[in-house]
């Protein structure tokens, strides 16, 4: 696989994860019947959250992934950045659908480590 080919197969497992999260948060909406907010449900305000968590930090990181590939970075490269990145998100969705504060904890922390790194990455090609 190329390094393009790499970051595409995060960018589109990233994508997944954010319709499944998304698919919850319709799920309840429809089971409460609120169509706007969070109607003062707690799961469907948890939900929300963790849906609204999930498109604050993927497309900043998957932008960084393929600009990583487009600097010529290698596979084994974007795959240790996306991969880190995506455990994190994935235990960060666990840690707060099932209130485990570490698996919560340790999730952000992965994600902003691979975050960091990417953006440092981008950083020192360009200025190479």
């Amino acid at each position: 696989m190329t390094s393009l080919e790499v970051a595409g197969v995060y960018v589109a497992v990233n994508m997944l994860l954010l319709i499944y999260l998304a698919f919850r948060v319709v799920s309840v909406r429809q089971s409460a019947k609120v169509s706007v907010g969070t109607g003062g449900n707690e799961m469907l305000e948890l939900r929300t959250r963790v849906h609204g968590n999930a498109t604050e930090y993927i497309p900043s990181m998957l932008v960084g992934l393929v600009i990583l590939a487009l600097m010529g970075l290698p596979a084994w490269a974007i795959h240790v950045a996306g991969g880190v990145f995506t455990l994190g998100r994935l235990m960060h969705v666990i840690g707060l659908g099932v209130t485990i504060m570490a698996m919560r904890a340790g999730g952000i922390l992965l994600s902003w480590i691979a975050m960091a790194l990417t953006a440092l990455a981008i950083l020192y090609h360009a200025f190479a």
